[in-house]
């Protein structure tokens, strides 16, 4: 008997435009045979679902069901394809979690935690995970430049301390670059995370668990145009980068990232597909990690994709594995 599935997008941030462009490779490769697919527009504006003929109902927010003519419908389970808030920082999950209706992404307290970076760099640098060093800053708790220079070394990063897709980041070489780089992530977000550049290559690897046992899909490594000198919004989206599947690295050092990855879904208890970004430095000899996403991008241009295909499986299996296992 088919399952109904729920494809959740859409999001309250400015990433609900990935989330869109996620939810049609999404829902052009979940297989029909096997699930009733109800697409599910998440916005300022409301919950809603768009029927065949155009028509527009609202989510029953109570038992998260639609009422369509005559028929209730109920859902065996969420695919949550939205990215930012409220589908990536834990807020749906939460909601699903008291409706006792499972979803394909990383529980509550996980999807909180990695939506935080700080938090997230904090949780991996107990784990033994390399990490960059950093300061959170608040904007109710105003802080120098001068005093993040004292305590930090250029070439810095800047960023929103909360959501992902590099909205607001900038790299800061000059210390005169600094304050506008921090107001800039400050239009985005409350915290700000600054971290010291760590030299080396971006590798990025997707990770799920089926089964018990968690896999590795093949590594990515990401290069940013000669005009991008990092992975900004333009270079993940607007190909301003490349990005070469399967990675021509190592297998020592391919190896290590691995490990790591492996390492960083179990202590975080990911569920469901996760990407985490790495860069390898040469010098130590060892991977630093960058970020979790517990909701990746799904684009034609996103790098999970890439990283299936290369695997060996079509979207359509790898779909199916992934609501399967959320059953």
């Amino acid at each position: 008997m088919k399952k109904t599935i729920a494809l959740v997008t859409g999001g309250f941030s400015g990433e609900a435009v990935i989330s869109y462009k996620s939810a049609t490779t999404i829902a052009n490769n979940l297989d029909r045979e096997k699930f009733n697919v109800y697409k599910i527009d998440i916005n300022p504006k409301g919950w809603f679902y768009e029927l065949p003929d155009g028509r527009i109902t609202e989510v029953n927010k109570n038992d998260f069901s639609l009422q369509l003519d005559n028929q209730k419908i109920q859902f065996d389970a969420v695919f949550i394809g939205m990215h930012g808030t409220p589908g990536e920082d834990g807020k749906l999950q939460g909601y699903f979690d008291t409706l006792k209706i499972p979803y394909t992404s990383c529980d509550a307290a996980t999807s909180a935690i990695t939506f935080n970076k700080r938090y997230t760099v904090a949780v991996a640098k107990m784990a033994g995970i390399g990490v960059a060093n950093s300061l959170h800053l608040f904007k109710h708790s105003p802080v120098s430049s001068g005093d993040v220079l004292n305590q930090l070394k250029l070439p810095l990063f800047v960023k929103p301390n909360n959501g992902g897709s590099s909205i607001g980041m900038s790299k800061v070489t000059k210390a005169e670059d600094l304050e506008a780089a921090i107001k800039k992530a400050f239009r985005e977000d409350d915290q700000v995370l600054v971290e010291e550049m760590i030299q080396g290559r971006e590798f990025t690897v997707g990770v799920f668990k089926i089964k018990d046992e968690i896999n590795v899909l093949p590594l990515t490594e990401v290069k940013a145009h000669d005009d991008k000198d990092f992975f900004d919004f333009e270079a993940k989206y607007q190909g301003k980068s490349t990005e070469v599947t399967p990675a021509q690295v190592e297998e020592e050092i391919a190896g290590k990232i691995r490990e790591a990855a492996r390492k960083m879904y179990s202590v975080f208890n990911c569920r469901g597909v996760v990407r985490i970004d790495f860069i390898y430095n040469e010098e130590a000899q060892r991977p630093y990690m960058l970020e979790i996403n517990t909701i990746p991008g799904q684009s034609e241009a996103s790098i999970i994709p890439q990283q299936v295909k290369e695997h060996g499986w079509t979207l359509k299996e790898f779909y199916a594995k992934l609501v399967e296992e959320c059953l």
